[in-house]
């Protein structure tokens, strides 16, 4: 298995960026629109899979969103894909679509659609033609979004509607970063929630054994989600078997100091300097575990989250 032939971390490629790119989703509600982030030179790319969350504006939660962290990872390296959700407001389905308000179960099926359908995406942006690597592919996911990618990565929950365990880990998703994700269910919950929002009772990450580094705000108690805390956010590291990290970072809120967009409003703690410090550590974290040997978790690690300057800590197992 070849190196990409860009050295990502040693150089900046210019970002080709194209949306939408729309596949034909037969039975869904509507077809699936997709962005596609990628640097413009470069061979033997690895893919991320990056799932928005839900929020107050209308365009972060869709294709159009996320974008401090597609470019950076696409100038790293990285080819980036942005599905549109079901859930996202710029869709505005009827509230009886089925899998409605959030669409839990659809998010992840879109995510292995587009595993399914990388031909297509090729096809549909002829300057990635034969640049994928595809045996290296990773999943991200914000708030909901990182819900969403918790079950390709193994995570399970019990279906609220017919009682069934729903297993949608997905053996292509080599690694994952839970950002700001959803923790444990159960009395975790807060009423409302676990009413409204059934699925999220059953969360079981027992079984979630694909690398992931889990990155959480020491300050994002997420009251109208949990009566939990801020450790909440940890659960996904601190439930989960095999090789995984944990990233806290220090004053962060549920926006991890502006990662959903650019000057966005419904960030509460906005802070650059701990955005560049989720893009840099988000990367380098999965460039090392797609490229075993890879220093670039080691060295950002270092830089960013040691010394009395340190912007969060990590913890590992």
């Amino acid at each position: 298995m070849t190196e990409p032939t860009q050295a990502a971390g040693t150089s900046v490629s210019p970002v080709l960026s194209v949306a939408p790119v729309v596949l034909p989703a037969p039975g869904r509600a509507v077809d699936l629109h997709l962005r596609v982030s990628a640097p413009v030179d470069g061979s033997d790319l690895p893919v991320i899979l990056l799932s928005h969350g839900q929020g107050y504006s209308n365009h972060l939660s869709s294709l159009n969103g996320y974008a401090p962290l597609a470019h950076y990872w696409a100038a790293h390296g990285f080819v980036v894909v942005q599905p549109t959700h079901l859930s996202s407001s710029t869709l505005n389905l009827p509230a009886d679509t089925p899998g409605a308000p959030l669409h839990w179960r659809s998010r992840a099926e879109d995510l292995r659609f587009v595993l399914d359908r990388l031909d297509a995406i090729e096809a549909a942006v002829p300057q990635l033609l034969g640049r994928l690597d595809r045996s290296r592919v990773a999943v991200a996911g914000h708030s909901m979004g990182g819900h969403t990618a918790s079950l390709l990565l193994g995570a399970r929950l019990t279906d609220p509607d017919d009682g069934t365990e729903v297993d949608l880990a997905d053996p292509r998703i080599k690694a994952g970063v839970l950002l700001a994700a959803p923790g444990r269910g159960g009395d975790a919950l807060t009423e409302s929630i676990a009413e409204g929002l059934p699925f999220l009772l059953t969360t079981d990450f027992s079984r979630m054994a694909t690398p992931t580094l889990v990155v959480a705000g020491d300050k994002d108690d997420s009251a109208h989600l949990t009566n939990a805390g801020p450790d909440w956010h940890a659960d996904p590291y601190v439930l989960s078997p095999g090789r995984k990290s944990l990233l806290t970072l220090f004053g962060a809120e549920h926006g991890l100091g502006g990662i959903s967009g650019y000057d966005v409003a419904e960030t509460t703690d906005e802070n650059p300097e701990r955005v560049a410090a989720v893009q840099r550590l988000t990367w380098a974290y999965l460039r090392s575990e797609l490229y075993p040997g890879d220093p670039a978790w080691q060295a950002a690690r270092a830089d960013l989250t040691s010394g009395p300057d340190a912007l969060g800590r990590v913890d590992s197992k």
